[in-house]
């Protein structure tokens, strides 16, 4: 547990911030799994092209190939975003400034918390900005 959580800026408890820490910490794990795993497709895309003397257009499987590395860059780019997205989450418990909506200031609520962790908008702002 980390003793720099303020629950006197929130309303949420104690208890249900160690609970969502927990839930970033291990969603961190996980998004760091991932990345690590979208790395070695990509990786694997380029020593595969590299090793055949053939370009994407005149390959019968260069587009499926084109678009799969495409696919796994996409894929390396939500982690990567994802994984800012629960740092940041995770640094404001230790600020002790957790579930503000950036937006508009007030409390984002426990509900959406526990459904989205790394939420930074309370769903009436989400909605209006288009999250």
């Amino acid at each position: 547990m980390n003793s720099t959580i303020d629950a006197t800026r929130t309303r949420l408890t104690a208890s249900q911030l160690d609970r969502l820490r927990r839930r970033l910490e291990e969603d961190r794990v996980e998004v760091i799994d991932s990345i690590e795993s979208h790395e070695d497709s990509l990786s694997a895309f380029r020593t595969a092209r590299r090793d055949v003397a053939t370009d994407d257009e005149n390959d019968p499987e260069g587009p499926a190939i084109a678009v799969q590395r495409s696919e796994a860059s996409a894929m390396l780019a939500q982690a990567r975003q994802h994984l800012v997205d629960v740092d940041a989450a995770i640094t404001k418990l230790d600020q002790g400034v957790y579930g503000a909506c950036e937006r508009c200031g007030q409390e984002i609520p426990l509900a959406r918390l526990n459904a989205r962790p790394h939420a930074t908008h309370c769903v009436g702002c989400a909605e209006r900005i288009g999250m």
